[in-house]
Order: C-alpha cells, then structure tokens, then sequence
C-alpha cells in the first residue's frame, strides 16, 4: 500500500482547515487526529486522489468510508479523552478507529464483514496502530468481555439505540448513533448514561447511513430484526400486544355508541378527522357520526373539507337553508367526483339540512370547502357577487381576470402560459382584486354577511390559485405548501367569520392532518400542512386524529382524470403502521397517543415507520414506492383509528340536471 506524501500532507492540511474546521469542528484533539492519519491509506486502489474529498467513498460490500466531516462530528461528538476505552460498531475501512485511536486510551471495533475486517486489520499493522483490537461479529450486541466503554461510536443507522449498547455504557458514558428507518428520520443522537438505569439524550442533526444489521438492528432484507424489541417498561411484550393492550374498541360507525370515545377531543377549537384514502366509505361513515356528535351535543358550528370552496358552498346554502345561485352549476363534476358525490356525504348533508331547520343562523352548522383548484367556478362568485352590490367593481374585476379566464376549465396549463409575455402581472391584479374587495369589507357586509365571506374567499382563492398553478408547472415543496397554507388560512377566516368561540371539525387526507414535521414530507422533503400549522396556531386545542386500514376495496383510479374503479386494498407491508394494528388482533379501534396516556407504547412507536397514503389514485402493483412513506405515528397523529378492513365508498349515479336547480338540490337525487 502507498506510503503517505508530503502532497497527502498538504491535502490532509487543506482537508482539515476547509471541511473540518471550516465547518465547526473546535476540539483540538480531533483536529489533530485528522491531520495525522493517512485517509488515502482507507480507499480503494485507484481512489487515493479523492481521499480527501468531503464524501464517502465505496470500499466494497456496499459499504463506504464515511465523509471526513461526519467521521469528526462523531468522533467529537463522543467527547473522547486520552485515557477512554472505545467502541466502535461497524469498522468499514478501518478509517474512524484509526482517528479514534490517536486519541483514546484503547479502540475496539467489530466488523461483520470479513473481507473488511481483514484489510482494516492489515491497514492498523501498516501504520503502526497497536492500540486497536478488531473481531468480526454482529455489532449490536456490542463486546461485552471488554465493557463497560467510555465511548461507544455507531457507524450505521439503527431503527433503535440496541439495548446491548446501551447497556455497555459506563456511567457517564456516551453513545454515538444514527437513529431511523432508511433516510427519512435518520438522526444522529448523543446518549449519555447519568447512573445505572438513566440516559439522557441529545439530537446532533439528520444523517444518511447504512443499516445497522444485527440481532438488535435490521434484518438483511430491511426488515426489523426480530429481537430488536426487547423488554423494558413493556414487560416484554411485541409492539402489537402493546397496541392491542392500548387499543379502545370501536362499534361499528354505524352504531350510535361509536362517536363517544372521540368526545375527549369536544373541547378543542379544532378537530381535524382524516383518512388514509380518498375513497373509503368506513372513514367517511366514522368521521360523519363524530361531526354529528360534535355538532349535536358540543357547540361545532364549522365544517371544513378538503373540497373547493365554490362546490361547497352549494351544499352550505341548502344545509343553511339558503336559496340556491340562480346559476348554480352541478357540484363536484371535476375529478375525482366520487370524493364528494357519494352516499356518505350526501347523508350527511340530508342531517345537517335537518339540523338547522330551526336554529337562527348564528347557531347553524356550515360546510365549507378549504381547497383551492376549482378557479373557474372562483371567479364566477366573485363577479356575481360584485355585479348584485357594485357593477362598477364588476366590470374592473372582468378585466382584471380576462388574463386568467382562457385557463379556467384547464388552470393547470396557466403555468406554461405565464412563461410567455402578456401574462408577467397578472397576479398583481388578482391581488389587487383581493384588496379592492376587502377594503370595501364593511359596505358590503350591510348586504349580506354570509355571502361576503363566500365572495371574500373566493377572491383568496383565485389569487393563491393564479399562484399555484404558475408554481406547480414547475414542481416540488411550494405547490404543495402553498395549498395547505391556502387551506390554513382559509380555516382561519372562517373560524374568525363565526366568532371568538367558534369551533371547527376538518375532513382532510392523513397526509394533510398529520403534522408533517413528524413525516417523510418534512423531514426529508420540505413540505408543511394543516396539521403541523393548526398545531403551531392551537397548540393542545387542536386534535389530529389519523384513520388507517389494513385491507379491502377502495374507490380510486389509476391515473389522474381515468375513470373510477373498485380496487383491492394489498395487506398492508410488513413493516408498517398499519401491520402493526393488523397484528393486535383488534379489528376496530381507537388509540390515544397523546403524552401520559400510553407512554411506553408511546416511545416503542416514535421510532420511523412506514405508513400507508392512497389519494384518488391507487396503483396496487407499485404500491411501496407509490403509497408508502416513513412517519413517527405518535408524534404524527393525536389518536389513529384502525378498522382493519374496510369497503370502497358508493359513488351518486345521478347527475345534477341542467336547466334550472330542481328540488333534491344540492345533489339532484
């Protein structure tokens, strides 16, 4: 093997000062460790110019030598001082044992890699390191004969810290490890050991890192190692005989029991009930007999859907008892229609229009829709409204959408022609429409309230829809942002529009509701949603309450605008949420995940794992690359409801006629 250079020195040097120090590595014994031990000596034959490069290298059985950087932030990280005793779990090249060992007293390393381990050993005997001792063997039980260690440093993630490492902490003792399922979650935690039974913990920052395999880490086929969870608060219990000892069974949503266990949640000002698919009728039926009860006995006077705004407020004025628009269009005919046009809704709102009859319309209950694509119906409102109180603002307004009006039945293809000339203001008018109309907010209040706040969020709508669809031309995070905050927003006007003690139930895809911080669509790719803002508003008055089924038949379609089938739901993945509801036993239930309720459960379940997402499309034989993602559920959702499994929504047959709104208004049943 190559003898280091003096042009290696000069890298190592340059190395260190721009990667290292330059990015705030400060211990000095680090530092120096790094300039001193040869990384082109850990490479591959052929990879010794890259060696001091800031990234990992491929040194054979789908392994990497770790980045300089990551290999000193741990290494600094585990606090190590020159008469410690070290272990380190995954030796790989041999690379972070040899920075270690300039430094601590004693470095032990296991590798389960053979062919590794036999040329990081060469490697130590090369450079002169004898205070090394490596063995091959499964890492996550750790070495117990040379316990307890001042030090013990995890290169490769972990689904959990392995009790056994834990356990070989001396007191004052720290562990170093990459926490999480694949690369969402990964976290790279500090554990240190306070006295024989206590553990403090520090969170260093996300990581990417191979799988810790072991007994007490992952499986070889990315599955959890069977033995990884171990007894502690659980009395050695599995994760679903946890769950099933948590579980609160659940009647049918049909029986009029089934709303009582969500009663702990009437006093929030908002409660927010979702769904993992769009196109479930038991989600639908359950979240239709808690509203009944919320509304009925607790004072919920708002119902806020993942709808448009323009189609809902149809179904508002006929529960509000109303007269329809002399121009009222059929409701719900873009796609997906099923999501709204079914037998669940509609029963529902045939309630609701009963349970208003004879309130005063300060105590009825509305429904309001919170999304944002239905432009063309939008803009339609608006001018409506502005040509019954101010025909002059109407002509304004006409001129003002003429630049969005061409794309209305198509606002998708807006974001192509925002990229030509003739179209760079348009959004400053819209916003300028907006403004116009909430200027003059007390004139035309004196008309009619209710109507203005549906002229007044219309006017919202267009102006975040002109920008979502310029935006989703393009792709990623904002999109998405920029519709649940649009949706947010929307739940705020309305609230504020019903008064300081108005209280709202939301009807949203899990996805939406479930606070994104604690998911995949946060973690790993920026994006926020209802449920994380409603949290940061409300903090403990709002309530996210996850739904999730194991199997059956949904209503979706295989791609956006196709036409709508029943599908078989797949059992769900063995290394998911819902397996683990699936394997309580319990085929309804309700789980508490709030803090104190469940607490060991509680911390066996914050450890990331696959959830399942179906939207209105569902594409079975693509479905873990397609539907899955990673979450940490009690952190994710307040309470998750389980139906283990579930039947495909009933989709209204009919269509609303035209020519005139007949009596069976807002469906035309």
């Amino acid at each position: 093997m190559p003898i280091p250079t003096p042009d290696h020195s000069r890298a190592r040097d340059r190395m260190v000062a721009n990667h290292i120090a330059g990015r705030g590595i400060r211990d000095a014994a680090v530092l120096e460790a790094m300039r001193t031990v040869p990384r082109e000596v850990f490479v591959e034959p052929g990879m010794e110019e890259f060696a001091y490069e800031d990234s990992p290298l491929p040194i054979g059985e789908a392994q990497t030598i770790s980045q300089p950087y990551i290999v000193a932030l741990m290494v600094e990280a585990a606090e190590i001082e020159r008469d410690d005793r070290v272990l380190e779990v995954g030796a790989g090249s041999g690379y972070a044992a040899a920075v270690m060992s300039r430094i601590a007293a004693r470095v032990h390393t296991i590798e389960r890699h053979a062919s590794l381990a036999e040329q990081a050993r060469r490697r130590f005997e090369q450079l002169g390191y004898d205070n090394i001792e490596l063995r091959v063997g499964d890492g996550t039980r750790g070495w117990a004969e040379a316990a307890p260690f001042d030090a013990i440093v995890v290169a490769a993630g972990a689904p959990e810290p392995p009790p056994a490492l834990r356990g070989q902490l001396a007191i004052g003792g720290r562990l170093v490890i990459p926490v999480g399922g694949g690369i969402f979650g990964q976290r790279l935690r500090r554990i240190t050991r306070t006295d024989e039974d206590s553990f403090e913990q520090d969170d260093l920052g996300g990581v990417t890192f191979v799988p810790l395999i072991g007994e007490q880490g992952w499986a070889e086929d990315g599955s959890r190692a069977a033995s990884n969870h171990v007894p502690g608060e659980s009395r050695g219990q599995s994760l679903p005989e946890m769950i099933a000892g948590a579980a609160e069974t659940l009647p049918d949503p049909d029986d009029e029991d089934f709303a009582v266990a969500f009663e702990r949640f009437a006093d929030c000002r908002v409660v927010l009930l979702g769904e993992c698919s769009h196109g479930t009728s038991e989600f639908y039926r359950a979240r239709a007999a808690i509203t009944r009860r919320l509304v009925d006995r607790h004072g919920f006077t708002i119902i806020a859907v993942e709808a448009d705004w323009p189609d809902a407020a149809t179904i508002n004025r006929y529960v509000r008892h109303l007269p329809p628009r002399d121009d009222a269009e059929p409701m719900f005919q873009r796609f997906p229609t099923w999501m709204w046009r079914n037998t669940d809704v509609a029963e529902l709102v045939m309630w609701l229009h009963v349970h208003n009859r004879d309130r005063e319309p300060s105590g009825q209950t509305g429904f309001y829709g919170l999304d944002m694509y239905n432009l063309r119906a939008s803009i339609a409102a608006v001018l409506e409204y502005l040509d019954k109180v101010d025909p002059e603002a109407a002509a304004v307004a006409r001129e003002r959408y003429g630049c969005l009006t061409p794309w209305q039945k198509a606002p998708a293809t807006y974001g192509r022609a925002v990229l030509t000339r003739g179209y760079a203001d348009c959004e400053a008018e819209v916003v300028r429409q907006l403004q116009d109309l909430l200027s003059r907010r007390l004139e035309y209040a004196a008309h009619d309230g209710e109507q203005f706040l549906d002229a007044s969020q219309n006017a919202r709508l267009v102006t975040a829809a002109e920008r979502y669809y310029r935006i989703m031309y393009y792709g990623g995070a904002e999109s998405w942002n920029l519709r649940d905050t649009h949706m947010f927003e929307t739940l705020e006007h309305v609230l504020d529009a019903h008064g300081p003690g108005s209280k709202a139930i939301v009807w949203a895809h899990n996805s939406h509701i479930g606070d994104a911080r604690h998911t995949e669509m946060g973690n790993a790719r920026d994006e926020l949603n209802i449920g994380q803002l409603c949290r940061e508003r409300f903090g403990d008055a709002a309530a996210l309450v996850g739904f999730g089924t194991h199997t059956g038949t949904v209503a979706a379609a295989s791609d956006w605008d196709g036409d709508m089938q029943v599908m078989r739901v797949r059992p769900s993945h063995r290394d998911s949420v819902e397996r683990l509801c699936h394997d309580s036993g319990t085929p309804r239930f309700l789980l508490d995940l709030r803090k104190d309720r469940h607490e060991a459960l509680r911390r066996r379940l914050l450890a990331a794992r696959l959830e399942r997402f179906i939207g209105v499309i569902y594409r079975p034989d693509t479905e873990l690359q397609s539907h899955y993602a990673e979450v940490s559920l009690p952190q994710q959702f307040d309470a998750y409801a389980w139906f283990d499994e579930t039947e495909a929504i009933t989709p209204l047959g009919s269509q609303h006629p035209t020519g005139g709104v007949p009596e069976t208004w807002p469906f035309g049943l």
